[in-house]
């Protein structure tokens, strides 16, 4: 709104020539979006009590009995501050950022209705399985084939390490780019299960996947670092800016002790627009570093079910994902949250240093 407003003014008025770089956008996105979250919060998680929108705890975690009734479906204020920012500080006539507000607000309508279901039946039980899975692949499905009509897009895919190495998938990288986005999405809902948990990780990997799009976009700054050029791309930096505000808006209040979670409509839609953005820089496969710490929480339940499976009912860890086997072996959850923090910021660290190493 405010470039379309202010970016033609810029040619009498020089100050409003900033509204052009989206380093600006993006910083005061990130900004705009983390304060109108915190200012919302009380009322909305005051809405949430009144309507008694409380999380039904499971009977394996026991540990959290006290947390039960606490409010979720708070991936709603996210998205409130998400997309408040976006349509703020970003270039409404770029097709990259409708087509990540799609997937964003897309892979939370299937998380919403999964929260719904659960608090209207009062048993935990939202979505099948099978259901969510459907819901997450026509999402990504849709805003992949539309991605991959964009003349300045390839399904090529980069290699880390290498330079040159760039196989065409043709249709088949449809095929992989829905995997990318439904796992991101899975893997950051398996990992919410403690205050705070997720979200910090999630703002971090969107951070690095924030300076990913910008080079990506960026044509000096792509042909030094020997990364594909997308023309236009860099504008969803601003999204990334936007994203990150309203989750650091949000842990303000998931903190321990949490006033209010998240939900399957924020874990979801977190989880599938990282992947999707890291599909429109075209660094997929880093987001396997990137997002270490979400890898780790899936393998460890895949682990988890496989060795259930072939031993015949034995247990690899006490209980997955890892966090919660982390808590059973005695760790207070204060501890397990920072280190797992600690992790993340590594695995960020690690991702970045990428860019470099070709």
């Amino acid at each position: 709104m405010l470039y379309s407003l202010f970016v033609p003014l810029s040619q009498d008025i020089s100050l409003f020539n900033v509204f052009r770089y989206i380093t600006f956008r993006a910083s005061w996105a990130m900004l705009f979006a983390l304060v109108i979250t915190i200012l919302a919060g009380p009322r909305f998680i005051a809405l949430l009590h009144r309507l008694k929108f409380g999380q039904q705890i499971h009977e394996d975690v026991m540990a959290h009995k006290a947390k039960a009734g606490t409010p979720t479906m708070g991936g709603l204020l996210m998205a409130f501050g998400t997309v408040t920012g976006v349509l703020v500080w970003a270039d409404l006539s770029n097709i990259y950022i409708w087509l990540t507000l799609f997937v964003y607000l897309g892979f939370g309508s299937v998380g919403l209705l999964d929260d719904w279901l659960k608090i209207h039946h009062h048993q935990n039980k939202g979505l099948s399985a099978r259901a969510k899975f459907l819901g997450q692949m026509l999402v990504a499905g849709l805003a992949l084939i539309v991605l991959l009509q964009e003349p300045a897009y390839s399904s090529r895919l980069a290699v880390p390490f290498f330079k040159q190495f760039m196989p065409d998938l043709g249709w088949f990288y449809l095929v992989f780019a829905m995997v990318v986005l439904v796992g991101s999405s899975n893997a950051v809902n398996l990992t919410d299960g403690l205050d705070g948990l997720a979200i910090l990780p999630v703002v971090m990997c969107t951070g690095v996947y924030a300076i990913f799009v910008y080079v990506a976009g960026n044509s000096n700054f792509a042909q030094y670092l020997q990364v594909p050029f997308v023309p236009g791309v860099g504008e969803a930096a601003v999204f990334c800016g936007a994203l990150m505000g309203a989750g650091l808006g949000f842990l303000w209040f998931n903190a321990q002790p949490a006033q209010v979670f998240m939900g399957d409509v924020g874990s979801l839609s977190l989880g599938g627009v990282i992947g999707f953005i890291a599909v429109l820089c075209k660094q997929e496969l880093i987001l396997v570093v990137a997002g270490g710490l979400f890898v780790i929480e899936t393998m460890s339940v895949i682990l988890q079910v496989a060795y259930f499976r072939s031993t015949g009912g034995k247990r690899l860890f006490r209980m997955a994902p890892l966090h919660h086997h982390c808590e059973l072996k005695g760790l207070p959850e204060s501890k397990i949250i920072v280190r797992f923090w600690i992790v993340s910021v590594l695995f960020a660290l690690a991702a970045l240093s990428v860019l470099k190493l070709r």
